[in-house]
């Protein structure tokens, strides 16, 4: 009884430790999404192509649809 115990705390805590920073993460990254419309003006001009406030919208939009389709699979 005294070994198995703490093991079984080990194992849960360590199962609910991951849960919960797997849902912070993911309510993180919803309400910070990684690029916004700056790096993606950036990266436009970089490349080369002259970036319209439409283009950017567009593009900004579409990554939001493909985040939310994401998502809803898991």
């Amino acid at each position: 009884m005294n070994i198995l115990i703490p093991i079984i705390t080990l194992v849960l805590g360590l199962v609910g430790g991951f849960f919960i920073a797997r849902k912070y993460m993911m309510d993180y990254f919803k309400n910070n999404p990684p690029v916004n419309e700056d790096m993606l003006r950036t990266m436009m001009m970089q490349m080369g192509q002259k970036p319209s406030e439409k283009k950017i919208k567009q593009m900004m939009a579409s990554m939001k649809v493909q985040s939310e389709r994401a998502n809803k699979k898991k």
